[in-house]
This record gives structure tokens, C-alpha cells and sequence, in this order.
């Protein structure tokens, strides 16, 4: 480093769901863009930069603990993301943090850095990486494809904190996914708040990829991005009509056979009060996706408690869950968001009951899971490696089943710990976190699979790679 020169650090707090983790390492590339260093601890920062969610109760706690924490620390304290948009709350109890930006607002973030710490214009502590700064680990990214939505749920407020939904033209996602392949990323993430409604608000306009014009809609940007030879996972995907044809390119192996569902309820007239899409039509969807991809997995979110759930609502949410089987389910209780109109509806569940259907809804659903975790002993499949265990040999991955953060894992093993000759044929120390291998598995549970890894699967994506990013 040229001595003399005052290194800028900027702490950073990143909250929420993967669509503010996207937003977080936007506003993470143009700090180091700036050359901007990121500091690791609070004593280290100059200011620090606290990313909000505000979505639920909860998640407003915890975003206003972080910024008095912050504040306490370093006095310097700028906010931003979802509880941004709702200044008044955080000056109410924050009066001190030195500015607040809302969602997305990366100009409006490094506006406030400037006024605090003016940015370093040395090139030789500017530069960043094509891909820019990422929060995920090499080999996964989350592609964020529109900001917003467009639906009325009674108890969402997010219309109302991000706007109505902006999409992105397929070139631009196309290739930002083309340069995060390049660069060693192996499983691209799609995400939005919507991915099913994809491209409605640009009337699925056409835009150029690589010599060629490519339609915003999901089925035309599913369609390229599986031909990048990645592991592509869909999340947020609304059961619209066309998501058959999604599922086809998942029965074909263009893309990974998983799809993030959030449902909600299976209650009809649960769903009308919530206000949802598609109401009533679960079973049948699920069953004809089925009959697409026999092997295809659904993760779901439900909520529970919600205002005028009855127990018959309840019971025939329990009964879904026993027809539908899914593979991957979260469950929440209700909980009160400032300004959702749920808020304001009577027959208010009390939180005793909540908290018991809770624990009979996931009793129901570990039943199931485990059941449908067993039907994969004996399988050969691929797993993606995310971390290493406590021992030589022994790796944490996941399947094509599984998202990093919400699913399972695959416990797995190789060399001396292993039963199988191809297993111990594999030296321990051998794999990478990243790699893809081919795991026997030989046991599970309501969550997690376990089994020995027999081959490393070749890394051959149809993107040209840039540098040498190992052996596989």
C-alpha cells in the first residue's frame, strides 16, 4: 500500500432476504469502486452502513437493535433498505444516525458516505473484480431480475416499501449471469419478488444477448440462462400458467428441478382474506408439475394464525399438507406489519393459538419430510459443495434439491472415512468447497441427507472462464 495514504473503512450490517443481499452488494461494489475499504469490526470503521428490512415486526427489531448498536459504537451511523422508507420510525428511536436512504438507493447511500468521509480517488485502491463485491460465497450468486410487486396482499406491505415491479431487460440479467459464470460462479439463484410475472411491466420488450434479441418473459430468460451450463434455481415463483413450461425445462435438466412456491395458506377462504393469487388451485398444480418432472422439489412458506383462521382453516391446511407433500417447508406465525391491511382485520388469533399451530403444522410437515428424505437412500446424486466439517474427508454440500440458507444438506464423505473403494479412492483434501460431485446416499433424516462421495463431477460450463479456477 502507498505509504501516506488515509485508507477510508466502512463498516457494514446487511439484513433481510437475499433481495436486499443483492442490494447490499451493489452498494458494496461502488464503496470499493470509490476505493472504499470494508471494515471488519466495529472499532476499525469510520461509519457504518446498516441495510434495514422492515417487513415484519420482528425484522423492524432487529434492523433499529442494529443501528442503536452501531450508533453506540461509532456514532456514525447511515441507513438504508426497507425500514428506510419509514424514516420516522427510525428517528423515533434514533434520532442521531447521520441519514436515511430507502430501498435500492445506492446514489442516496454513497451521497451520505461523501458528506461523511470523502471517497479515495488513488486507482491503485480502486479497482474491483468485473463481478463486483459479493456477499455470497465464489461458486453461488443470487441474479435479482426485478425490484417491486405488483400484488395486494393483506399482509405485505412491500408495494409500499419497494413500489410496484420493475423489471430488468433479459440482456442485462443475461449478462450479468454470463460474467458471474465466467468468473467461477456455479449455481446461479433467480430471484424477485414475483419471478412468474417477469418482464409484464415492460410488455416483455426484447432486448440484445450476445448477437440476438431475447424477450423479458421467465420461459425465454430460463431458457438462456440454462444453456450457460450452470446449476439454475428459481425462487419466488408464482403458480401462473406458463410456469409449465418452466417445469418442462427442468424436466429436460436445463435447469435445476426446484421450485420456491410461496403459497401461503390451502385454505380458500384464508387465501381470499390474505388476498392471495390463485387461490384453490394448489393440488391440482402441484400434481400436474409432478406429472411434468416426476422428480421435481417444492418449497413453500405458509403462515399460520392468520386474522379469522379458524380451526377448520387449519385443519384444512393440515389435510394439504398430507395430499401435497412437499419436499421443503417454512412456516411463521402471524405477525402485525405497520400499515398492512391485516392489521386492521378482527377475529385476531391469539398468540397462544398461533404458537400451537405452529408446532402441529411443522409435526406434520418433519412426517413428511423425512418420508420423502428416505425415498433418496440408495440414489447417486450430485451435490455441490458449501463448506468443510470438523474432520479430513468429511464435506458439507447440497443437492440440486436444496437452496443455501432455507434447505438441507448433504453430509457427506470421501478417503479414509469412507466404506466404498470409490469413496477412499478419492484423497481426502482432494475436493474444494465448490466442487460438484456424485454422493451414494446410504442414510437421512427430516433434513439433511448423508452418504460417501464416489466422483468429482467435471466443471463444464458453456461460458469461457476467465483465469484458472482449479483442477475440476
Amino acid at each position: 500500500m502507498t505509504q501516506g495514504v488515509d485508507i477510508k473503512k466502512v463498516g457494514f450490517i446487511s439484513l433481510g432476504c437475499p433481495k436486499a443481499l443483492v442490494d447490499s452488494e451493489r452498494i458494496l461494489t461502488q464503496l470499493r469502486a470509490e476505493g472504499y475499504h470494508i471494515a471488519p469490526t466495529y472499532e476499525e470503521a469510520d461509519t457504518v452502513i446498516v441495510n434495514t428490512c422492515g417487513f415484519i415486526t420482528p425484522a423492524v427489531e432487529e434492523s433499529l437493535s442494529a443501528i442503536g448498536e452501531a450508533l453506540d459504537a461509532t456514532g456514525k451511523v447511515i441507513v438504508t433498505g426497507c425500514l428506510g422508507e419509514r424514516p420516522e420510525t427510525i428517528r423515533e428511536r434514533h434520532p442521531k444516525v447521520h441519514s436515511i436512504t430507502g430501498s435500492q438507493d445506492v446514489e442516496g447511500v454513497m451521497d451520505a458516505i461523501h458528506e461523511l468521509i470523502p471517497p479515495d480517488t488513488n486507482p491503485f485502491t480502486s479497482l474491483i473484480p468485473d463481478t463486483g463485491v459479493k456477499l455470497t460465497p465464489k461458486h453461488y450468486a443470487y441474479l435479482k431480475i426485478a425490484e417491486g410487486c405488483n400484488h395486494k396482499c393483506a399482509f405485505c406491505i412491500i408495494p409500499k416499501l419497494r413500489g410496484l415491479q420493475v423489471s430488468r431487460d433479459a440482456g442485462e440479467v443475461l449478462y450479468e449471469a454470463f460474467r458471474l459464470i465466467a468468473s467461477g460462479t456455479k449455481e446461479i439463484m433467480v430471484i424477485s419478488q414475483d419471478t412468474s410475472a417477469y418482464g409484464v411491466d415492460i410488455r416483455h420488450r426484447e432486448s440484445e444477448f450476445q448477437g440476438g434479441q431475447v424477450k423479458a418473459h421467465l420461459i425465454d430468460l430460463a431458457t438462456k440462462l440454462g444453456e450457460m451450463g450452470a446449476w439454475v434455481r428459481m425462487h419466488y415463483v408464482y403458480p401462473y400458467p406458463h410456469v409449465d413450461e418452466v417445469v418442462k425445462l427442468m424436466a429436460e435438466g436445463k435447469i435445476l428441478p426446484y421450485l420456491d412456491v410461496p403459497l401461503q395458506h390451502a385454505s380458500p377462504k384464508v387465501l381470499k382474506a390474505m388476498r392471495r393469487p390463485g387461490a384453490g388451485k394448489q393440488l391440482e398444480t402441484i400434481k400436474r408439475w409432478r406429472d411434468i418432472c416426476p422428480d421435481l422439489a417444492i418449497r413453500s412458506t405458509f403462515i399460520v394464525g392468520f386474522p379469522g383462521e379458524t380451526e377448520e382453516d387449519f385443519q384444512l391446511l393440515l389435510d394439504f399438507l398430507r395430499e401435497a407433500r412437499l419436499d421443503r417447508v417454512g412456516c411463521f406465525t402471524y405477525s402485525d406489519v405497520q400499515e398492512a391491511d391485516a392489521t386492521r382485520f378482527a377475529e385476531q388469533v391469539p398468540e397462544e393459538v398461533k404458537q400451537d399451530r405452529l408446532e402441529r403444522f411443522m409435526a406434520v410437515q418433519q412426517e413428511i419430510s423425512l418420508e420423502r428424505m428416505q425415498e433418496k437412500i440408495g440414489r447417486v446424486i450430485e451435490v455441490i459443495i458449501d463448506d468443510y466439517n470438523e474432520e479430513p474427508g468429511q464435506l458439507i454440500g447440497r443437492s440440486k434439491w436444496d437452496a443455501p440458507g432455507i434447505d438441507g444438506s448433504v453430509m457427506c464423505v470421501h478417503g479414509d472415512l469412507a466404506e466404498s473403494e470409490a469413496a477412499r479412492l478419492i484423497p481426502a483434501g482432494s475436493i474444494k468447497i465448490g466442487d460438484i460431485v456424485r454422493v451414494l446416499v446410504e442414510d437421512a433424516d427430516e433434513y439433511d441427507l448423508y452418504g460417501e462421495i464416489i466422483e468429482v463431477v467435471p466443471w463444464k460450463p458453456n461460458v469461457p472462464q476467465l483465469g484458472h479456477f482449479g483442477k475440476h
